[in-house]
């Protein structure tokens, strides 16, 4: 059955307190193995894809739209707590206006190897720290064949709850792990065939348009933090710096934009 709650210091809401705080969510849910699924259409892409639950909160009216993850869930002895919109805003720190929210089990990260096997579009995000530029760099991955999707170690958490929330939950299914010593890594990834392409601002840059006359088999893309785009590091070790030709007096876009227009134009299928 349901547990009703009336009061949101109840211990057993341990994974949903504090979700407005950044800060402390990023260090607490790696450290407990876990992330939160917000909403129905993203909480169903998390169990389709393998995902375990841990638990369900929800107001009311949700025990019946999801009415058939909540029986799972009691089948699997997964808590389902659901409370009034003032108790879950107390506990959260926010009106959950989508109306639930699932803790899931945080699945172990595939071998850079393992992600790389049989992708012929890769893209790689460096150091972006903005979780809605990351969930949107997920969903246009999605929507346009990129197969792959590889983060360094200072890029913000694609399962952190904005970041799968803007992604609508396309995160669960572009496969993706994080690439550790970035740039080093640059030589693993053409070792492996990829042709790496730096998307930046160069005086050495060929055009999107050119690079996707004649693209090669195996590409990986990488795109750069909002302010400084990419390292300098990273663009020495790349084998070509492209950019997308613009006008308007518009020298560069939004690193999501900006991903999916080359994802579009450099797509395989």
């Amino acid at each position: 059955m349901p547990i009703h709650l009336d009061d949101p210091a109840d211990p057993r809401l341990a994974d949903y307190l504090h979700l407005t705080d950044v800060a402390l969510r990023r260090r607490l849910e790696p450290e407990r193995g876990i992330y939160l699924a917000e909403s129905e259409k993203v909480i169903r892409r998390a169990l389709a894809a393998g995902h375990v639950l841990r638990s369900l909160l929800m107001a009311p009216r949700w025990l019946v739209e999801l009415a058939d993850v909540v029986e799972d869930a009691e089948e699997d002895g997964c808590p389902v707590f659901v409370g009034g919109p003032d108790v879950i805003a107390a506990l959260t720190g926010f009106h959950l206006h989508r109306g639930a929210l699932a803790a899931m089990q945080r699945p172990a990260l595939p071998a850079l190897a393992d992600v790389l096997a049989g992708a012929r579009r890769v893209v790689v995000v460096e150091d972006v720290v903005d979780h809605t530029n990351v969930g949107a760099i997920f969903r246009s991955c999605a929507a346009l064949d990129v197969d792959a999707v590889l983060v360094t170690p200072r890029c913000a958490d694609p399962l952190y709850r904005r970041a799968v929330r803007v992604s609508m939950g396309t995160v669960f299914q572009v496969p993706w792990t994080r690439v550790d010593p970035w740039p080093g890594s640059i030589a693993q990834l053409q070792a492996e065939g990829f042709t790496v392409a730096a998307l930046a601002l160069d005086d050495a840059a060929v055009s999107l348009d050119t690079l996707a006359a004649d693209p090669p088999e195996r590409l990986a893309l990488v795109v750069g933090t909002e302010g400084d785009g990419l390292s300098q590091r990273t663009i020495r070790g790349a084998d070509l710096v492209v950019q997308i030709p613009m006008s308007g007096g518009v020298d560069s876009l939004n690193v999501a934009a900006a991903c999916a227009v080359a994802a579009w134009a450099l797509r395989t299928r």
